[in-house]
């Protein structure tokens, strides 16, 4: 994957920079230029959403595993870990973050969750297993956006258990593993427009889908399924033969130039809902901001697939063409869905007395 080192300073303007000269009106007018780009890709991003920061909330260290533990002593110690962080929040006086640790214990229907990872320090870490992952050989594994946190958690988890509910519907031996393996971006933030997060994610994803493929059987095919920044994400992480396909949706861009720069053997697909704020932020990247060429774009080389109407946040709701697709995906199916034109982006919002619900990243 190509990259675009940062000048000195700002990072808009300075020394070092192809085309801008030290001192001049050209250099100025360079500067400016820079500046009104990269000041589009920040008002693109950040004033359709709104977010509130999740509170540094005091938890337990994470349990410690032997190499050699498996899932299901891994599930049972981490939901004593649950219940612990529950009551510290609690006594902390975050009764918000408690009851949401507490929610966690459970899948919808009553079943105790299976966390192969839980730390409720902070932010927070999850990976959260929906399925037998020694059974399945179909294995989707969901890489967030911003703002995505154990405040946020739940959102996330809807996505995951209506994908595994999908693919269940069509192919029993199927499991989904919701990967909240990093400190997401905020939206409103400069970190959403930096690769530095999705650096440091990927060094954390890639190890961790070599480790889940110690956990299936030959055979099984895993795809990655990357969301807005967590397509940045992705795109940063060499996965080698870990996994068949890579799938970017709702992405502001990877910071590649085409599909074939990634660190990947598999497939890349791509897709965006004509209903995506996604597609009007700028597609460019200068002096580390912004994440260049839009992967739905022919040019980017990444296989289409068909997102319907899909907002921003609706790409995993049940009964959508666009979960239709990614389910397709997953499991493999012969007829790859296909987009054969990039989405309109659609047109801003008329102003309202009524805020509408934010969206995230």
């Amino acid at each position: 994957m190509t990259s675009t080192s940062s000048p000195t300073g700002s990072g808009l303007s300075g020394p070092g920079v192809p085309g801008v000269r030290d001192g001049g009106r050209r250099s100025g007018s360079g500067r400016f230029r820079r500046t009104v780009l990269a000041g589009l890709v920040a008002a693109a991003v950040v004033l359709p959403v709104s977010a509130a920061a999740s509170p540094q909330v005091p938890a337990p260290a994470p349990v410690v595993f032997a190499e050699s533990a498996g899932p299901q002593s891994r599930y049972a110690a981490h939901l004593g870990s649950l219940a612990e962080a529950a009551r510290t929040a609690q006594d902390a006086g975050h009764p918000g973050r408690a009851a949401k640790l507490r929610s966690m214990a459970r899948v919808p229907g009553g079943a105790p969750a299976q966390f192969l990872v839980f730390d409720g320090r902070g932010k927070g870490r999850a990976v959260e297993v929906f399925g037998d992952l020694a059974t399945a050989d179909r294995v989707a594994v969901l890489v967030p956006g911003s703002d995505t946190s154990l405040d946020t958690y739940q959102r996330f988890r809807d996505g995951a258990i209506s994908l595994q509910e999908r693919l269940r519907a069509e192919h029993p031996r199927s499991a989904v593993v919701a990967w909240l393996g990093y400190d997401t971006p905020g939206t409103v933030s400069t970190t959403v427009l930096t690769a530095g997060r999705a650096d440091e994610a990927a060094a954390e994803l890639g190890p961790f889908l070599s480790r889940l493929r110690q956990l299936t059987g030959d055979g099984t095919r895993v795809s990655l399924l990357c969301h807005s920044y967590g397509s940045v994400v992705c795109a940063r992480t060499r996965t080698a033969s870990t996994v068949d396909d890579v799938v970017l949706f709702g992405s502001p861009g990877t910071g590649a130039d085409r599909a074939a720069e990634l660190p990947t053997g598999a497939r890349v697909w791509a897709g965006r809902g004509s209903g995506d704020w996604i597609g009007r932020v700028p597609h460019v990247r200068l002096g580390g901001v912004g994440f260049g060429t839009d992967p739905v774009d022919p040019a980017f080389g990444a296989r289409p697939f068909e997102a319907g109407t899909a907002g921003h946040s609706d790409y995993l709701k049940p009964g959508t063409r666009s979960l239709d697709s990614l389910a397709r995906i997953v499991l493999g199916s012969p007829a790859a869905p296909a987009a054969p034109t990039v989405p309109a982006a659609p047109a801003a919002p008329a102003p309202s007395d009524t805020a509408p619900e934010a969206p995230h990243a």
